[in-house]
């Protein structure tokens, strides 16, 4: 799902209170946490997710991965923070147009 400028907003609004749902840990980037982040975001919505990694490049490539491992939109990266978006099957939340 590719998301404008005002929808982008809108969602990094809603999703500055929130906290990181998913912490990736020692082990990276495995099937099972891509599993967590594929039902938090069929909960949620709009979620955060946590890469302590220092390499920024390998950080910008797990975003990558999680985002098209998950059909996930990447709305915002902030430092070792992703924030992503994908309706749900019943969307919670109403984007501008």
């Amino acid at each position: 799902m590719q998301l404008n400028n005002k929808q982008k907003q809108f969602l990094k609004g809603l999703a500055h209170p929130l906290k990181p749902v998913v912490l990736l840990g020692a082990n990276g980037l495995t099937e099972g946490v891509i599993a967590e982040i594929d039902g938090a975001l069929e909960h949620h919505e709009l979620i955060k997710v946590k890469v302590p990694d220092e390499d920024r490049e390998l950080r910008t490539a797990i975003y990558e991965a999680i985002a098209r491992e998950t059909a996930a939109s990447q709305v915002q990266v902030i430092g070792k923070t992703l924030v992503l978006y994908r309706p749900a099957r019943e969307p919670k939340l109403k984007l501008p147009k």
